[in-house]
This record gives structure tokens, C-alpha cells and sequence, in this order.
């Protein structure tokens, strides 16, 4: 697959149907653009658009978030989900203010050493807000990649060394053009090459698609996990932490024992956020965000 058959339909396909989002304009901030990635981790964009502004209009510099508590960043977050991102994304900014002199830092080394931040973010920041020319393999990149190259429905559960020497292969060798590909594969696996009804009629290289051509064969790997969230310990926590973001100052053991009435279950998953930092106990025994 050469770049001529691949990737300069699909910029074509960018440049008309991309989303305008904030963290895409020309004036985006790499702290926005760092948020964003944060937010956007197994959260659809829609969540994330009114939060981001929120946070960016309340701390629109790492130095503003790491003046604040990371209890005020849990707050912030409300309703995302997966809420220890918003204590990583704290230590990341004071990581940031610390280190770096308050800016986001532009080499892929750098930023791997922030907290919270893995290969895929690094790489992301890099390319997204200092167009730089990385490898960067979101769910949705490795979809369309695994359909339209290899010719099967879904990638790998984890990301493969094969799936890391195409993502080289297939980058533009400029470095602007590279960063806009990047975000352009991203962009069809998001709204064209979804992982469920794809809309294979909209896509700008439906007929090179090795999938297509193969006549779509059906996910054939180890069982995709399916995340149920009615009556887990992941929504028990929720009710917990929407308590105490609610309240203004800590909170009576009986004000959280009334959000949730599996006991056992309301008791594991209180412990389960204590030990990740995000509710603390206060020496009279009431509780609080951190």
C-alpha cells in the first residue's frame, strides 16, 4: 500500500469533512489540545466539547490548573467517567509548571515523562500541536488500518509491532502533512470506518480497501470486551463521587451510605476510591474530594 493510494484520498476526505473542534483550530493552545486528549480517552467527543471549554476558559494555562487542588480537578471533571484522568492530567500540569516553565513541552520524551501520559498521548501532542511527524495509533486509527490494509474487521487487543512499522510506513515524510494524516485516519475511523455500521459508501477508499475487497469477513479473534456499567463498582463509584463533588466541603459517612444501598458493594468501592486518591478522610471521619 504506497502513500498515492491511501493516504492522499483520505486528506482529501479531511480537508472536506473534518469537525471543527476546538482543540483542531489554528489558534488551539498545546495545553488545549493535551486537555483534549485526556478528556477524549474512551469518552465520545460530545461529552467531552462542553467540558473542555469549561476547563480551558477556568485554567487555560498548567499553571492555572496546578494552583488549584487536584479535588477542584475531579469537580471539574463531573460526569466524564474513568475520573483518575482528571488527577493525572493534574500532575501533568504541575509536572508541566515545574519542569518545564509552565509550557507544554514539545519532544516526545518529555512528554512520555509526564505523569499519566503513555505512547499514544505523547505522540498525539506531539504531532496535533507542534506538527511534528509521529507514529500515532488511537482505537480508530488501528481500525481503519486493520480494514483497509491487512483486511480484517478489528485490530489486535493491544497494539503490535506490524501495526507500529505500517503506522511508519504509511506517515507522509513532511512533517505538517504527517501530523495532518494522522488526524485525518482518526477523523474516518471516527465518523466513516466506525466499528459498528461502518459506512463503507462514504469512505474515500472503500475499493482499495482490503476488507471490503475480501466482502467484509466477520471479526474472526479472542472475544472484544463489552463494558457493562448498570450496578457495577464502576457506577457505584460514580453515585459516590457525585455526592462529594456536589457538596461544598466534606461530607457525613450517611450522606454517602444513602447514594448507593449495597452495602458491600458501597463499601468496596469507597475504599477502591480512597486508595486511588480521589475521595480523602478527615481526621473527624467525614469525607471529601482530595
Amino acid at each position: 500500500m504506497t502513500t498515492s493510494t491511501l493516504v492522499e484520498p483520505i486528506l482529501r476526505w479531511y480537508d472536506e469533512h473534518a469537525r471543527d473542534l476546538p482543540w483542531r483550530r489554528p489558534d488551539a493552545t498545546p495545553w488545549s489540545v493535551l486537555v483534549s486528549e485526556f478528556m477524549l480517552q474512551q469518552t465520545p467527543v460530545a461529552r467531552v466539547l462542553p467540558v473542555h471549554e469549561a476547563w480551558l476558559t477556568r485554567w487555560p494555562t498548567p499553571a492555572a490548573l496546578a494552583a488549584e487542588t487536584s479535588g477542584e480537578a475531579v469537580r471539574a471533571w463531573g460526569r466524564l467517567g474513568y475520573p483518575r484522568r482528571a488527577l493525572r492530567l493534574h500532575a501533568a500540569a504541575a509536572a508541566i509548571t515545574e519542569q518545564h516553565g509552565g509550557e507544554v513541552p514539545s519532544a516526545y520524551d518529555d512528554l512520555l515523562a509526564l505523569p499519566g501520559i503513555g505512547d499514544y498521548t505523547a505522540a498525539a501532542v506531539a504531532a496535533f500541536a507542534y506538527g511534528q511527524r509521529q507514529v500515532v495509533l488511537d482505537t480508530n486509527v488501528r481500525r481503519v488500518l486493520a480494514r483497509t490494509v491487512t483486511g480484517t474487521e478489528f485490530p489486535p487487543r493491544s497494539v503490535t509491532r506490524a501495526e507500529r512499522d505500517l503506522g511508519a510506513e504509511l506517515l507522509p515524510t513532511d512533517p505538517p502533512t504527517a501530523a495532518t494524516w494522522s488526524v485525518a485516519v482518526m477523523e474516518l475511523g471516527a465518523l466513516v470506518c466506525t466499528a459498528d455500521r461502518p459506512r463503507c459508501g462514504g469512505c474515500p477508499v472503500a475499493e482499495r480497501c482490503a476488507w471490503q475487497r475480501a466482502g467484509a469477513p466477520a471479526y474472526d479473534g479472542p472475544p472484544r470486551p463489552v463494558q457493562a456499567y448498570a450496578g457495577t463498582d464502576r457506577q457505584c463509584r460514580g453515585r459516590l463521587l457525585a455526592v462529594l463533588r456536589d457538596a461544598p466541603g466534606a461530607v457525613a459517612k450517611s450522606r454517602l451510605d444513602a447514594a448507593w444501598d449495597q452495602a458491600e458493594q458501597r463499601e468496596r468501592a469507597l475504599a477502591s476510591l480512597i486508595a486511588d486518591g480521589l475521595v480523602a478522610v478527615h481526621p473527624d471521619g467525614r469525607y471529601a474530594l482530595p
